[in-house]
């Protein structure tokens, strides 16, 4: 099988590195040339340029000769970007297996309930509102084609380099504390392995919660943090009073429980690290 990967981030490479045994040649996208260059030499992927700026004459051809297809790229305001250019390639080709990366965001607030993928969605901010515009159209073009179409909604995204821990050391770490407030995680080892997995067991037209069994509210995860790797706490603030970007304060004003039983269930999958608690266990001595 041939993989192709649009918008290898930090979650896309992460799986691209730890399928790379399933894929016969592993090509993928960033938004500039020079990125491209660099990471095609640390990784010996094929590597493109695609984004508002760039787009490769070669990413069609790629297309026809993919088996499996991993879309990270995010959507605009104008939809999703790679349909609007290659939906066409995508079609006429041999994909079989197609992942589209959203999020959680897309089930809005749900006031700390419960929920699971037959929680109709309810998106709040105008970035949750494009990406299930986005979902919509990826499903539906594997609805037209036949193509196992799945998505794959992400809760809070960590792993090496990207934790707690580093915003502990960086001194870059809040303790906002929001009455009731919890939040679902999930590590990028299990996101690999779900959809190493999903790959496995294709179902068109599936969507599943990625996501670990444990919400928890985000002051008590960077306490745990603090105690494991020894270092202090930065002071509690209100989040009233807190100095946040309209986008962090977006994610406070959305409170739910996310049930990942799906993936257990019918994928298989083992979550690695099924708390934070294990997650950040494994992170702790990490450079």
């Amino acid at each position: 099988m041939n993989l192709f990967v649009f918008g290898l981030g930090f979650t896309g490479r992460r799986f691209a590195e730890r399928a790379r045994d399933r894929f016969a040649i592993v090509r993928a996208t960033v938004t500039e040339a020079v990125s491209a260059d660099r990471i095609a030499a640390e990784t010996g992927f094929i590597m493109r340029a695609f984004g508002p700026d760039a787009d490769d004459p070669r990413i069609a051809d790629d297309l026809a000769d993919t088996d499996a297809l991993l879309v990270s790229a995010p959507p605009g305001a104008e939809g999703d970007p790679v349909l609007a250019r290659y939906a066409a390639a995508i079609r006429a080709g041999r994909i079989g297996w197609i992942g589209y990366l959203s999020t959680i965001g897309v089930y809005g607030d749900q006031g700390g309930a419960w929920i699971d993928e037959a929680t109709p969605a309810a998106p709040r901010s105008a970035r949750s509102r494009i990406r299930l515009d986005a979902e919509a159209a990826w499903l539906k073009l594997g609805a037209e084609t036949g193509k196992a179409v799945q998505v794959f909604r992400l809760s809070g995204i960590y792993g090496p380099g990207r934790n707690p821990i580093v915003k502990l050391r960086e001194g870059r770490s809040q303790r906002i504390v929001k009455a009731g407030q919890v939040f679902n995680r999930i590590h990028v080892d299990d996101i690999a392995t779900t959809l190493r997995a999903s790959i496995d067991r294709p179902r068109a037209g599936a969507v599943y919660n990625v996501t670990d069994n444990e919400p928890a509210a985000p002051q008590t995860v960077t306490e745990h943090a603090a105690a494991l790797a020894g270092l202090p706490l930065p002071p509690e603030i209100d989040f009233e009073t807190a100095d946040l970007s309209p986008m962090a304060r977006s994610f406070y004003g959305e409170n739910k429980r996310v049930r990942n039983a799906l993936i257990r269930d019918e994928l298989g999958v083992a979550l690695a690290y099924p708390t934070y608690r294990e997650g950040l266990a494994a992170l702790k001595d990490q450079p």
